[in-house]
């Protein structure tokens, strides 16, 4: 047995979408959306109207009508299809993006740890340097007052 078919639609403001769908997964399916629409309250079911009709009569297919462009214009096109295929690649990018990232600071740390010990090598052949320095110097002062 069919699922019972429920119409629902929403508006971005310009346009009203709306569709014939036995859920509202499956309307949100259709409308290409991963938000929730019906829980900010943008989406509700339609009881009547030309847009139910129309929605009705190509179940699965979103009636787009423009509301303030395009106006009074209705199209019909396909529901976008489940982009399962697509969302595994979104997320296997991201992924793939998060670890390039990972390493790129895990880099970085290796880099201000090597700059780091850099700089207390540098800092500790001053410090030899400059003893090494005043003793010396002392040496060539007492040898410029022998003379």
């Amino acid at each position: 047995m069919a699922a019972k078919l429920k119409v629902f639609t929403w508006s971005d403001g310009f346009h009203a979408f709306t569709v014939a769908a036995s859920s509202r997964p499956k309307a949100l399916e259709a409308w290409g959306v991963d938000q929730d629409l019906f829980k900010t309250g943008l989406a509700h079911e339609v009881d009547d109207g030309p847009d139910r009709d129309a929605a009705l009569a190509s179940p699965g297919a979103v009636i787009t009508l423009g509301l303030t462009v395009d106006v009074g214009k209705a199209e019909k096109r396909k529901a976008k299809p489940g982009n399962a295929k697509a969302r595994a690649k979104l997320r296997a990018l991201e992924a793939e993006l998060e670890i390039l990232d990972a390493e790129q600071a895990e880099t970085g740390q290796v880099l201000n740890d090597r700059q780091a010990a850099l700089d207390a090598e540098r800092r500790r052949l001053e410090a030899d340097h400059d003893k090494s320095r005043a003793v010396l110097s002392a040496k060539v002062k007492a040898a410029r007052t022998a003379i």
